[in-house]
């Protein structure tokens, strides 16, 4: 629990990623194997459920500081977090006994769940008492729940990725899922080879940049394709070996939180990699960003959520068909190929994203005007004859907005703050 607890606070005392990276990785090294599974799953959102209540752990916290209840409901109102109340009012008066790994405290949790009132009340006061002030902050936010720190679970993979020097991608292929960190080693989440950990992998994502001349710039007309800027979730859909994965630009495994995609699995021909929207498609018509955002974090999706908010994919690239990378190929030809693919794959979860109609620059400029008719964003201006880039470049690909609607407007509010910011 010490270092863990020393790798918190670096965590917490720090904006800066590359610091956070560093100081994960170095933990990653140096930790036990048990340790660092449990590291894994409490920065993945996979930590054990809450075994006492914040109500009881108040009580308990003001029996063993000796203070009345209403002098820490004050305190706490003040300080603004439980746990840091808790770590502050409560003394170190017992000895420490031999040092507890992390592992131990979170099996203690599992284990104390089950415990009646008293059991739980004993085991907190003995342990509050012989912990450190920092050790028993950490110990506490581990019961309540929740550390805001400003550690993604991409960032945690990445430092992961650079302690064992597994590529990130995989990591985080071999960390979706439902495993249990007390029943799986780290051998075998992290570091044993699993069919599959190569098929996952997605394409760096291609990315365009802001129109900034005027469209008679961009030269001939008949050089472009147009189509509409969807305002969903950039998206690969991947089909290797028969099983689907999604990833995000964001470079976010997400194939779990969309499972409906799972249905027109033997539809899509293997070695296939979609790049396109995931848009919500309610009723038959595109939904809003508002609707999407009910799926967005759901690690569970229920029935409920997806009769509700269901979604589709509208692909606008082909990256590959039957395993082979068609990114050095012309923009043009992969649209072909994208239509053929879609017609073949036949159901409505994927469809196409369809080409805008234009003679001339004045006739998109009227396009765009009514885009948000569309339930679009915009327009994207893409040349006919263009390769699938690496990254944000300039020249091919090009992104044109509308214009944001304003508001000229005060907001007047109080609102007491949290944490720090209590004061």
């Amino acid at each position: 629990m010490k270092a863990f607890a020393a790798l918190i606070k670096q965590l917490d005392t720090t904006n800066k990623t590359t610091v956070k990276v560093r100081a994960l990785a170095e933990y990653f090294r140096s930790a036990s194997d048990t340790d660092k599974v449990w590291t894994i799953a409490l920065l993945s959102h996979r930590r054990p459920s809450r075994p006492v209540n914040t109500t009881l752990l108040r009580v308990y916290a003001a029996e063993l500081a000796q203070i009345h209840l209403w002098l820490f409901e004050d305190s706490y109102h003040i300080v603004g977090d439980l746990a840091e109340t808790i770590a502050l009012v409560v003394p170190q008066t017992a000895e420490k006994e031999k040092e507890r790994s992390l592992t131990d405290y979170l099996n203690d949790m599992i284990w104390l769940k089950k415990e009646e009132d008293l059991v739980k009340k004993e085991y907190l006061q003995l342990e509050w008492s012989r912990l450190p002030y920092y050790e028993r902050f950490v110990f506490t936010k581990l019961l309540t729940g929740g550390f805001r720190i400003g550690v993604s679970q991409k960032l945690m993979t990445r430092s992961l990725s650079m302690a064992t020097e597994i590529d990130e991608d995989v990591l985080a292929y071999k960390l979706m899922g439902n495993w249990k960190p007390q029943s799986i080693s780290f051998q075998e989440l992290v570091l044993d080879e699993r069919s599959g950990d190569q098929d996952s992998k997605p394409y760096p994502f291609y990315l365009a940049y802001a129109l900034e001349d005027e469209l008679p710039a961009l030269g001939a007309v008949g050089d472009w394709y147009a189509e509409h800027k969807w305002d969903g979730i950039r998206a690969q859909l991947i089909k290797r070996n028969g099983v689907i994965f999604i990833w995000t630009r964001g470079e976010e495994l997400v194939t779990d939180r969309y499972p409906e995609f799972d249905k027109i699995s033997t539809d899509i021909p293997d070695g296939t990699v979609f790049d396109g929207e995931l848009l919500p498609m309610i009723d038959g018509k595109i939904g809003t960003f508002n609707d999407l955002q009910k799926r967005i974090g759901r690690r569970t999706v229920s029935k409920a959520l997806l009769k509700k908010v269901p979604v589709i994919l509208r692909a606008y690239d082909l990256l590959e068909f039957e395993g082979i990378d068609l990114r050095a190929d012309a923009f043009m030809e992969r649209r072909i190929k994208l239509e053929a693919v879609v017609q073949r794959v036949d159901n409505p979860l994927i469809d196409i994203s369809p080409l805008v109609e234009f003679e001339e620059w004045e006739d998109l400029e009227k396009v765009r005007a009514k885009a948000r008719d569309m339930k679009s964003e915009g327009l994207m201006l893409k040349r006919k004859d263009a390769p699938y880039r690496i990254g944000r470049k300039k020249g091919d690909w090009w992104k044109w907005k509308l214009d944001p609607m304003c508001i000229d407007a005060v907001l007047t509010y109080a609102m007491r703050g949290h944490g720090r910011r209590s004061n």
